[in-house]
């Protein structure tokens, strides 16, 4: 039997976990800057192929984590004092 089972449409995560999602993004997005810029120093293809896909490969861990987010909703933060 074959189950049709799609995730679901939004999710709700902490303002902790939104924080520490978009730091590791603007991370992946720098370091995809740098190794792109080491590419110009590279002689050898292979290196340069290597290079380039690992390049490749966090532009798109940080376009999935992008994607990530725009899914997810931020709860709102918990009070610790009640009134």
């Amino acid at each position: 039997m074959i189950y049709d089972w799609s995730p679901p449409e939004s999710f709700e995560i902490s303002p902790r976990f939104r924080q520490s999602i978009e730091e590791r993004i603007a991370r992946l997005e720098r370091d995809a800057d740098l190794d792109e810029a080491q590419v110009a120093r590279l002689e050898n293809a292979d290196h340069i192929r290597r290079q380039l896909r690992l390049v490749a490969a966090e532009r798109a861990e940080a376009m999935r984590m992008r994607v990530f987010l725009d899914r997810a909703t931020t709860r709102p933060p918990h009070r610790l004092i009640a009134r």
